[in-house]
C-alpha cells in the first residue's frame, strides 16, 4: 500500500490521485511554485522531491514511484517547524493535517520552502508555528509546584 493511498483511506478524503498507464502519478497542482530535494520521515527515511503548488503539498520518492504523499491545502491545519540557533537552521518541519496526524519532512532549503508557503498564503501565518524546544518539553512534563502547599 502506498503512502498516499493510506493517507486518503484514513482521512476519508476523496482521492484525486490517478495512475497513468506508464505507472506515474498525476499531480494535484496545476501551477508549481517550488520543487526541492527533500526527505520524508514517514515509516522509514525516503529521499525524493518536494513540490509545492497551488492545490497542495506533494512528495515523490526517488526510488519507488508508488511511494508518494499528496496533501491538499484544505487538509493542512498547522505547519510545525523545528527551529534551532535562533532561526538560523530548520532541520525538519511537519504538516499537521485536520484528520490524519503529522507528516514530517526535511528539505534542502527549508527556509525558502516555508517562505513560499507563507508568501502565497496557502497556510495562514498564525498556523505556521515553532515546535517546542527540549527544555520546554521537560518543563511541561514535570509537575508544577506553584499553588501546591
Amino acid at each position: 500500500m502506498s503512502l498516499a493511498s493510506y493517507y486518503y483511506e484514513r482521512s476519508g478524503v476523496k482521492s484525486t490521485v490517478k495512475k497513468k498507464e506508464s505507472g506515474m502519478v498525476q499531480s494535484l497542482n496545476t501551477k508549481v511554485d517550488i520543487i526541492m530535494e527533500g526527505t520524508s520521515f514517514s515509516k522509514m527515511n525516503n529521499y525524493g522531491k518536494i513540490m509545492v503548488g497551488d492545490k497542495g503539498f506533494e512528495y515523490y520518492s526517488n526510488r519507488n514511484v508508488n511511494d508518494f504523499i499528496q496533501i491538499p491545502w484544505e487538509e493542512v491545519d498547522y505547519i510545525v517547524a523545528s527551529v534551532m540557533f535562533r532561526g538560523k537552521y530548520i532541520p525538519r518541519f511537519a504538516l499537521q493535517t485536520k484528520k490524519n496526524g503529522n507528516f514530517t519532512f526535511s528539505a534542502k532549503k527549508p527556509k525558502e520552502l516555508l517562505g513560499v508557503i507563507r508568501h502565497n498564503k496557502y497556510v495562514p501565518s498564525d498556523h505556521m508555528v515553532r515546535s517546542l524546544t527540549f527544555f520546554q518539553v521537560l518543563r511541561r512534563a514535570l509537575p508544577s509546584r506553584k499553588g501546591k502547599k
